[in-house]
């Protein structure tokens, strides 16, 4: 099976760096290029065969709908954008799909299914990989922008109601999250949830005392919820 050639174009430079390590963990998909530039990419775009354009909408040159009229159907589109608004208008382009950015990998790999069963509709589905592969980080929006975090420097999270604090062995940082969906993008192996507001990286806990441990200076209590979890997990480590 041939692998799909794409393209990233996108006036964020971090939202094609979290796209081009996305790539790397599919292997039928091949990145041809990418550019924060939609005049680059046009140059790029008309004389190299691409099967697959990865295009945000709100750009400083040209939107990408204006991008879209212009090459018409010399490639299929998946739109990357932060604004849903423009879904029904993208979808008068025939596009493959459209993500609402933040882009976690779980609805990347979704996409590049339906972009995979377009271009190879009698190619057998493949199991999910791991997001954090060999790469061990993870891009976290706060203040909006898309910020790279890595999984060994995170201590632990701390619910705040609506928000996460996550403590890093340097700072804290706090984003608009849900522990349900971030610990979706924790390796469960190194993570586990040991309070209705913490969850902490287990190789990072210093002490263990009754029902709360401590990491650093910091006293995190276990929860009712969670104790016989964390318990089986001390006994398997003792």
């Amino acid at each position: 099976m041939n692998p799909i050639r794409c393209f990233i174009l996108d006036d964020e430079p971090l939202a094609i760096s979290l796209l081009t390590e996305y790539t790397k963990n599919i292997p039928h998909l091949e990145l041809v290029g990418a550019s924060t530039s939609a005049i680059e990419a046009l140059q790029v775009l008309t004389v190299e065969p691409i099967d697959l354009l990865f295009i945000d909408i709100q750009m400083p040159q040209l939107t990408g709908l204006q991008i879209m009229d212009i090459l018409g159907d010399k490639t299929k589109y998946i739109i990357t954008s932060a604004y849903s608004e423009y879904a029904i208008k993208g979808y008068e382009y025939q596009v493959l799909d459209y993500l609402l950015k933040p882009i976690s990998f779980e609805r990347f790999y979704k996409s590049i299914q339906k972009a995979k069963d377009y271009f190879h509709p009698q190619a057998l589905p493949t199991p999910i990989p791991k997001e954090t592969g060999d790469a061990n980080f993870l891009f976290v929006k706060t203040d909006g922008k898309l910020i790279k975090i890595f999984l060994k420097d995170l201590l632990f999270v701390e619910g705040l109601k609506d928000y996460l604090c996550l403590h890093l062995k340097q700072e804290k940082i706090i984003i608009l999250d849900t522990f349900t969906e971030l610990e979706k993008r924790l390796p469960a192996t190194d993570f586990m949830r040991v309070h209705k507001s913490y969850a902490v990286r287990l190789d990072q806990i210093d002490t263990i005392e009754r029902n709360r441990l401590f990491i650093g200076n910091q006293i995190i209590p276990v929860g009712k919820t969670y104790i016989e979890q964390f318990q089986r997990w001390i006994k398997n480590h003792q």
